[in-house]
């Protein structure tokens, strides 16, 4: 049986990139290193034709080429303006009068080339330096177009991108080697992101159906103790794994610079943030005050709502079980906006600040067995600070507890 063949592939079609193009005239375009080449020879080249230039001239002007003796013979005498010679000389008197007469007007002609020859100097050192500045600053434009790109990127915006234009020279290798760099960053942030979103969203039904499940069994008024009490620590459980889910959706969700911005005052979602979380702190004994002035900055609600929550339950959950309170404040300073929560707490080492913003990191007596939270309060206002252009700073408050500062742009 014969078989049919199998119909010809077509060939793959080539891929253009349009910063690869080749110019219609390379030769125009040489690297950056003909360029420097070209550009420091020729410099050199024109200060050489230009001190040779001025040289000549400043000595044919010294020494007065073309021009009357300094002397004249005047019927067998000698008569000079600016010469001494003497009445009646003898030949030999003559010779050294005359000898010394030149060599005056020759010293004097050094010391005029030698005074033009450095007011010269000078002026070509400073024609030459402003040259250099100015080419340099040409030459270096590209590197400046870089460093600006790597400051946009450091600050989370992963989609820019340098596309340098002109010859392929060093310059260019590298600003492409940059951008394909990038490329793959964002390729890989992206796909993170997708993935903690993914999983929190298939995380979130089997946890709502066990939820679901543990209140309708806790419902029944017929259950055995002991099954109510296993229940309840099974919702327990359950709730704090919604939180933990809830803050790595967060988390990823809050990693990127916020592109769509409205007018939110801090002061307004600190006082959002003190309502939910009075009722807690009235339980817990601990008094809420301060002072929240209005400090409007352009950013997401939702999230820095999120930032003010987790910072005030953070104080009013790691707090003095007397006497303990915690002061929220919000005021403009040097042009940003600052949200102040400090409180009352435990001592906190200064070597364990860093640690506090780590996800899932807490304290070392309560690494494990903590009922206070799933450790991603903090991590979440690290990020949602720095996704707004600000950043989050904590200090140990002299006492015990924490001052924790988040400065905004306005």
């Amino acid at each position: 049986m014969a078989t049919t063949p199998a119909p010809p592939t077509a060939p793959p079609k080539p891929t253009w990139d349009p910063r690869r193009a080749e110019p219609p005239f390379p030769w125009l375009r040489p690297t950056i290193r003909i360029r420097l080449t070209l550009l420091y020879g020729g410099m050199f080249l024109i200060a050489g034709i230009m001190l040779l230039s001025i040289i000549y001239l400043l000595a044919a002007q010294a020494l007065n080429v073309g021009s009357d003796l300094p002397f004249k013979i005047l019927s067998g005498q000698v008569g000079s303006s600016s010469c001494n010679f003497p009445s009646n000389p003898t030949a030999n008197e003559l010779n050294n009068a005359m000898n010394a007469c030149v060599n005056q007007q020759r010293q004097h002609a050094l010391d005029d080339l030698l005074s033009r020859s450095l007011l010269a100097l000078l002026g070509l050192a400073i024609i030459a330096f402003a040259f250099g500045y100015a080419m340099a600053g040409r030459v270096l434009s590209p590197l400046g177009r870089i460093t600006r790109t790597a400051r946009a990127v450091a600050g989370s915006d992963l989609s820019r991108r340098i596309e340098l234009d002109g010859p392929d020279d060093e310059l260019k290798e590298l600003a492409d080697t940059f951008d394909d760099m990038l490329e793959r960053l964002q390729r890989a942030f992206t796909a993170q992101q997708r993935f903690v979103g993914n999983a929190s969203h298939e995380l979130r039904t089997p946890l709502a159906i066990n939820r679901t499940l543990l209140e309708v069994h806790l419902s029944d008024p017929g259950a055995p103790v002991e099954l109510q009490q296993l229940g309840k620590t099974l919702l327990a459980t359950n709730e704090r794994s919604e939180q933990l889910v809830e803050g790595l959706l967060l988390l990823a969700r809050s990693d990127n610079q916020i592109v769509e911005r409205k007018p939110v005052d801090l002061a307004e979602v600190a006082t959002q943030a003190v309502d939910q979380v009075h009722g807690e702190a009235a339980a817990k004994g601990v008094k809420i005050r301060g002072e929240r002035a209005a400090a409007v900055v352009q950013g997401n609600g939702v999230l820095l709502e999120r930032i003010a929550l987790n910072l005030v339950q953070n104080a009013v959950r790691y707090n003095v079980s007397e006497d303990g309170w915690v002061e929220v404040t919000t005021l403009v300073q040097h042009g940003h906006a600052v949200l102040v929560v400090s409180n009352t707490g435990p001592v906190v080492p200064a070597y364990e600040i860093d640690n506090l913003f780590e996800p899932f990191r807490r304290l070392r007596t309560e690494r494990t067995g903590s009922d206070k939270g799933v450790g991603l309060g903090l991590s979440i206002a690290r990020s949602v600070a720095r996704a707004h252009g600000g950043h989050i700073a904590a200090e140990p408050r002299e006492g015990g507890g924490l001052v924790m500062r988040v400065t905004l742009p306005i």
